[in-house]
């Protein structure tokens, strides 16, 4: 094996040094270590990425050279396999001259598992494309463990003997992993078996359906032969990454945040999105870096951003604090600093309102919504069974309690996330129930029994069958149901839209179709919405919550024209785990204890997400747990900046066609 390694001294130099570095005169100063290239979207960014490694295949095809790819897996890289599997097909790109070694594997693990990295590559490029099977390796997660050390050693030697990597692909992991190379990895590893980190087993449980089921060891490509690349290219998607993609970028070198060590390398870019971008100096706080142009927007970010860095009420800033915050050229463009308080100010006060739906007779000038009609219709899209209770339960109760016309659209069955002995639970109450009665159903109780005899006997690498889906599925409907029974909703209004791109059994779903976006484009036409409510946490570009979006995006572009559409007003809400950042808020609905207490309950319906959630992740919290404290910090945020002070707020944001 080639013992090459990196040059430490040179990692060491380059973190003694963490201030900001200005370029020539005129030039705005710079606090990233990495280049990093920031595109509005994963689409676009990985459409950029297929397109390089394409043109870098192409290349060798040329010179008559094999091309050695480093290849990653996760759901980040999954668009940039699709875009070079559509240039394969319908441009004539060729993997005759593609030699691949993946990054890593899961230890112990079957390539035939549907958690397989192997049957992820097959599945995802190997499969689609002309590569030769003999050119393409993934670490053996079957190799016996006596053997595990020569085995990594053996992996590398082949690396070596093709001439190295000419391009990796990389993925970062929410610790700052890339490969398996946990926190803690030092920059001369080399490929061996790991022990998985805590968080990295938390954030792939909902893949594998419970934190019990994860492998607790990976075989990986180690740090160094990542180094030695020639070229190599991390991607990132989503504001989890966005603290982690800063430290690498910005932060000091350390082995606590692996992706750190790619300061070092000399032809290495990170490819993120807006999201995964937000934590980056030159994002969050733009007036530190260049000159900006300050209009509304960039002024309601800036002095939020201020008001929160010095724990001063918004009316308090000084234009001192202005002065010495870098954003001395905000004041001479406007003015008193106490002006520009005043005016943010008053964009937050007039986000709060406990009337969602809009207040009837009243002065709109200065609300979120309109006041006319009064009678709203309104269509609550739920990407999953219990979005909606969890996500803005109490502005649900509201706009119910204030008369408006509520349909809550169920966009897909949720039945991955219920768990085998909640299923095994439901099955012997109905088989028992209809024994009790002497009901007499064969077809249902040979569906209901043939369910149970699988669970019984599944393994954990068993995908589940569509008779054990649909009865998972009508848990979770039943539970649908009670919550809408509980805050007022009549049973014709609860729409269970059971799209088909999300039945695979497996958290991997299919890509939306044309009959997904048919079902939302029907059911918008019926009903003809005066509001429309979706969910808009797109942290994964290929989970559920996105996939529904696009959906519903897709619906909306094709509705756009008809008449019901020009009073038709979109707001987007978010999860459990995140919130809109306080200067994107254009709507804020206050709860009191009463009504916080009133959506706990709403929650409690889903009995099957209670205690035990299948994808409960590192976050030892239950859902409601979650969606409380996170509307408690919203309304303790607006406190804290001036505001009314209110027990919890849910905060929207208006999408615009």
């Amino acid at each position: 094996m080639d013992n090459q390694t990196v040059n430490t001294e040179t990692i060491l130099l380059q973190a003694a040094d963490n201030n900001a570095t200005a370029g020539t005169v005129g030039q705005p100063i710079t606090y990233e270590k990495i280049p990093t290239q920031i595109f509005a979207d994963s689409k676009e960014a990985s459409n950029a990425v297929a397109q390089e490694i394409a043109d870098l295949i192409r290349k060798k095809q040329k010179e008559g050279k094999m091309c050695v790819l480093g290849l990653a897996t996760g759901s980040s890289p999954k668009t940039v396999y699709a875009k070079l599997v559509k240039m394969h097909k319908e441009e004539g790109l060729s993997f005759k001259n593609v030699i691949s070694f993946n990054l890593d594997e899961y230890y112990q693990m079957e390539p035939d598992s549907i958690y397989s990295y192997h049957r992820f590559m097959k599945e995802q490029l190997f499969d689609h494309v002309d590569i030769a099977k003999e050119n393409y390796f993934l670490p053996d997660g079957t190799i016996p463990p006596a053997m595990v050390r020569e085995y990594c050693i053996s992996y590398e030697s082949k690396i070596n003997a093709v001439g190295g990597l000419d391009f990796q692909l990389l993925g970062i992991g929410g610790n700052g992993h890339i490969g398996f190379n946990e926190p803690g990895s030092l920059i001369n590893a080399r490929t061996r078996l790991i022990t998985l980190d805590h968080s990295t087993r938390a954030a792939a449980a909902m893949e594998f359906g419970g934190l019990h089921k994860v492998p607790r060891k990976a075989i990986t490509l180690g740090v160094s032969p990542i180094l030695s690349a020639r070229r190599i290219v991390l991607l990132a998607w989503g504001e989890r990454k966005a603290a982690v993609i800063r430290g690498a970028v910005e932060g000091p070198v350390t082995e606590r945040n692996p992706a750190s060590y790619l300061q070092a390398h000399s032809d290495v870019t990170f490819v993120v999105d807006e999201s995964a971008a937000s934590e980056l100096t030159r994002v969050k706080t733009p007036w530190a870096v260049d000159s900006v142009v300050w209009d509304n927007k960039m002024i309601k970010k800036a002095v939020t951003y201020l008001s929160q860095s010095l724990q001063k009420p918004i009316l308090k800033l000084t234009d001192k604090d202005y002065n010495d915050n870098g954003m001395s050229d905000l004041l001479a463009q406007y003015g008193a600093g106490y002006e520009i308080n005043i005016n943010v100010f008053n964009q937050l006060q007039h986000t709060i309102t406990g009337w969602p739906g809009g207040k009837p007779n009243a002065d709109d000038t200065n609300r979120p919504e309109r006041a006319q009609p009064a009678k709203k219709r309104v269509l609550i899209f739920s990407p999953h069974p219990d979005d909606d209770i969890i996500s803005m339960g109490g502005t649900f109760q509201r706009l119910v309690d204030q008369g408006h016309e509520v349909h809550v659209a169920y966009q897909t069955s949720g039945n991955i996330a219920v768990a085998d002995d909640e299923a095994l639970r439901f099955i012997d109450f109905v088989v028992d129930f209809n024994n009790n009665f002497a009901i007499n159903s064969p077809e249902a109780n040979k569906l209901f029994l043939d369910a149970k005899n699988f669970l019984k006997h599944t393994k954990d690498s068993e995908i589940d069958t569509p008779e054990i889906r649909q009865v998972k599925g009508i848990l979770r409907k039943g539970e649908a149901k009670a919550t809408c029974r509980f805050v007022g909703i009549p049973t014709e209004n609860a729409h269970f839209l059971n799209m088909p791109f999300y039945e695979t059994g497996t958290v991997q779903k299919k890509p939306i179709g044309e009959e997904d976006i048919k079902i939302v484009e029907n059911l918008i036409e019926q009903i003809k919405p005066h509001q429309i409510y979706a969910a808009g946490d797109f942290a994964d570009p290929h989970g559920t919550h996105k996939v529904c979006w696009d959906a519903i995006e897709a619906a909306l572009e094709r509705s756009k024209h008809k008449n019901f559409m020009k009073d038709c007003w979109v707001w987007l809400y978010r999860g459990a785990w995140a919130e809109w950042d306080i200067h994107e808020i254009e709507m804020a609905v206050p709860m009191s204890p009463d009504q916080v207490l009133k959506k706990r309950q709403g929650i409690f319906k889903h009995q099957s997400q209670k205690d035990g959630v299948v994808f409960q992740g590192d976050d030892s919290r239950e859902f409601w747990q979650r969606a409380e404290e996170r509307n408690s910090a919203t309304a303790h945020l607006y406190d804290e900046l001036g505001l009314a002070e209110y027990e919890a707020m849910e905060a929207f944001v208006r999408w615009k066609f």
